[in-house]
């Protein structure tokens, strides 16, 4: 038996001043699961965000909770009444009222109810000691948390969550993101994050749906997503890229890394060859060349050390090819910091190539 999504939203198109800032976005999420809006500032998520939540009226489109029409262009649930969740970076907390309070906003129902649901969220985020502070008491992590708890109090069947942990520091984000994730998937809520951090979506969604210029480039799980982009750009989103340019002929492209395969494209097609930073392997054997270059293994170019930088855990390798001067990046561990001016040999893992035709 197929399971009802408990959101989805058909066909969203959304115009201001003639422009499409929403153009054709439909997808689904199911009870439980975290799919996360992915694109640059500008693309359309928020927009597509405030839609769902009712505070925005699309231009034509239908959304969906648990299978019921809940707004089109002439029916219209009110926000109040879609059992809808809002998530924002600022937390949005009343600063006039307590801990307890905030999260009791809205709840309606017996007092010995609403206190008993208000005291189990602040136990489950770890607030109980604060419930009776203010706001302004709290530092960043435990406004969010406040805010997560509140958002889940009236039992919302969808959350709608926008950049919600940008504002807080490095250290204490991912803690907070793994907190925040347990909770909802505990509640069985449907998630729909918006962000433009590549990382957050891989860290916290079941599937992400990729937007640029309005519209939904690619959708999937995480890995399919990241391992097979649709574009260069798609690639180019989740990490720094590599591009060697090239020509097919007879489902080849000759390079000076050697043969790269390109089945199905036709000859005299210009490509971009991208690969990513991690993928570059430096050769160390003297004279530049493995025991028997193949096409799967490809042949050593030569390029000089321009920049070298310590990150931590690895080392960012930056080049200037001999070939045609082109500048290549290689990501290596970090015991290997080669000086400035240093000639070494590159090759290319061919399995994480990815070739697609010059725009």
């Amino acid at each position: 038996m197929t399971q009802t999504p408990r959101l989805q939203i058909t066909n969203l198109r959304r115009s201001f001043d003639g422009r499409a800032v929403v153009d054709d976005v439909s997808l689904s999420v199911m009870p439980g699961q975290v799919t996360c809006l992915l694109g640059p500032s500008g693309c359309g998520k928020s927009t597509t965000l405030r839609m769902i939540a009712g505070v925005e009226m699309q231009d034509s489109g239908a959304i969906y909770v648990d299978g019921k029409l809940v707004c089109d262009t002439v029916f219209r649930v009110p926000p109040e009444a879609r059992s809808i969740g809002l998530m924002f970076q600022d937390f949005a907390l009343f600063p006039h009222l307590d801990v307890a309070r905030n999260v009791a906003f809205g709840l309606h129902g017996p007092r010995a109810e609403t206190q008993a649901r208000v005291a189990a969220l602040l136990d489950r985020v770890g607030m109980t000691r604060h419930m009776n502070a203010y706001p302004h008491q709290l530092s960043g992590g435990e406004q969010q948390r406040v805010a997560l708890a509140r958002a889940l109090a009236p039992r919302p069947r969808i959350m709608l969550m926008d950049e919600p942990f940008s504002g807080l520091d490095d250290r204490l984000r991912d803690d907070i993101r793994d907190e925040t994730l347990e909770v909802l998937k505990d509640e069985g809520t449907a998630v729909l994050l918006v962000t433009h951090e590549p990382g957050e979506a891989m860290r916290m969604a079941d599937e992400i749906a990729l937007m640029r210029d309005g519209k939904i480039v690619q959708q999937g799980a995480p890995y399919n997503i990241y391992n097979t982009p649709t574009d260069k750009q798609a690639a180019a989103f989740f990490s720094d890229i590599n591009v060697i340019s090239g020509v097919v002929h007879g489902a080849l492209i000759q390079t000076p890394f050697g043969q790269f395969l390109a089945p199905g494209v036709a000859d005299d097609t210009a490509v971009d060859i991208v690969t990513r930073p991690q993928h570059l392997k430096i050769d160390f054997d003297r004279d530049g060349r493995g025991p028997n270059p193949t096409i799967a293994e490809g042949t050593p170019a030569r390029g000089i050390v321009e920049r070298a930088r310590f990150m931590g855990s690895e080392s960012l390798v930056e080049f200037r090819m001999d070939y045609d001067g082109s500048r290549l990046k290689a990501v290596v561990p970090s015991v290997f910091l080669p000086q400035v001016g240093t000639p070494l040999w590159i090759m290319i893992r061919r399995d994480r190539c990815f070739v697609f035709p010059k725009s």
